[in-house]
């Protein structure tokens, strides 16, 4: 199983959903599904710009269980 780590991302950088949103440019509820892993297909887009505000590799933010 594949899982998004957004929430350990963004505790370890002190940084909100709200704030994350702003950065990317990326809709709230967007960023709140990836947060929540309610996402079924990954955006390499949303991934992309979320890596870059976060100043990570995509490898911080996908973990397989």
């Amino acid at each position: 199983m594949i899982r998004i780590t957004l929430e350990e991302a963004l505790e370890k950088r002190k940084m909100t959903r709200y704030e994350l949103a702003k950065k990317t440019g990326i809709q709230y509820q967007i960023i709140d599904n990836y947060y929540k892993n309610r996402v079924k297909r990954y955006d390499g887009f949303v991934l992309d710009r979320i890596c870059e505000a976060l100043g990570c590799g995509v490898e911080e933010l996908i973990k397989r269980a």
